[in-house]
């Protein structure tokens, strides 16, 4: 068995202005760093509207599509831009998440990484905003559960930010189960641990500013791992952000590469304990452009080892 990795020409085309975090270069920098690992390459498909519609209403798909400028940038809040390639981009991400779904639970692979931009888990049911366009995570959380006819799924977020998005979308299902840590105070001042979803499905793990990766695999082990194994999930979706790393601009904590290598290994462990290893992940944030590549590498790179 092996690892997908799924991305399209079309997400460098969501171009961001100048100065701008969330920009083509991320996924330069990330395409570059997987170029020499042995990977099953997918073109990342479109997505329908009908998949969408799992976790967007229709009038937020319309706004999408009518924000998009001509020439230029359309401004949707004061973080979140689209440019005239930007709506392809985010309908290749949300593809690329279904696909992977589909690649993992057919055996065709063992796992998979959507290497794609715009980031999604910020995306809330009616509101685009956080660099996210469209909920890229849930939405391939809700294409298993519905499409595949699973009856269990974890999405798992170590994005610093919390995953705002997520939250919102899957709040109400009580088939999915969301876990994210992220660094708290933060933007967006969501995820608290009060915050537990309709049906108690929702595990938010704050983290201190400052703090580094013994804090949090100490987290993990104590509360993270402990719901999973107890969930006992048919597949497990990663919102993988990199934006806890150390060097990174615009958070604060101290998370090594090693640390992101650390918790992909530990969630393939469990994963093979309880789903045969069926992982699909998603990049999200992180924003020093190094840092990000040697993370992400780090990350795919136990995708792979889990896979032979």
């Amino acid at each position: 068995m092996t690892t997908a990795l799924l991305t399209h020409a079309d997400c460098l085309g969501h171009v961001t202005p100048d100065g701008h975090p969330e920009r083509v270069a991320r996924l330069e920098h990330v395409l570059h760093a997987l170029e020499p690992l042995e990977l099953k390459r997918v073109t990342a498909p479109l997505a329908a509207d009908d998949d969408l519609l799992r976790v967007h209403p229709e009038s937020h798909i319309r706004t999408i599509q009518s924000t998009r400028p001509v020439e230029g940038f359309a401004q949707i809040d004061g973080d979140t831009f689209m440019s005239p390639g930007s709506v392809d981009a985010a309908y290749r991400a949300a593809g690329a998440a279904v696909r992977a779904v589909d690649l993992v639970l057919s055996g065709e692979v063992s796992n998979a990484f959507c290497a794609t931009r715009p980031p999604g888990h910020h995306a809330e049911t009616e509101t685009a905003m956080g660099f996210c366009l469209f909920g890229n995570a849930a939405l391939a959380a809700k294409h298993a559960l519905d499409h595949h006819g699973l009856s269990r799924v974890a999405v798992v977020d170590f994005d610093v930010h919390h995953g705002n998005g997520t939250q919102d979308l899957l709040w109400d299902e009580r088939r999915a189960l969301v876990i994210t840590s992220q660094q708290m105070p933060l933007w967006p001042g969501s995820g608290r641990p009060d915050e537990t979803g309709a049906y108690e499905t929702v595990l938010n793990i704050p983290l201190a500013p400052a703090s580094g990766g013994a804090e949090m695999r100490a987290a993990y082990a104590a509360q993270a791992f402990p719901r999973l194994r107890a969930f006992k999930p048919e597949l497990i979706i990663i919102s993988a952000g990199f934006d806890a790393h150390q060097d990174d601009p615009l958070a604060s904590l101290n998370w090594s590469t090693g640390d992101f290598a650390w918790i992909t290994a530990e969630l393939c462990r469990i994963a093979g304990e309880l789903c045969d290893g069926r992982i699909v992940s998603t990049l999200e944030g992180g924003y020093d452009l190094d840092a990000l590549a040697d993370a992400a590498r780090a990350h795919v790179e136990e995708l792979i080892k889990a896979a032979r």
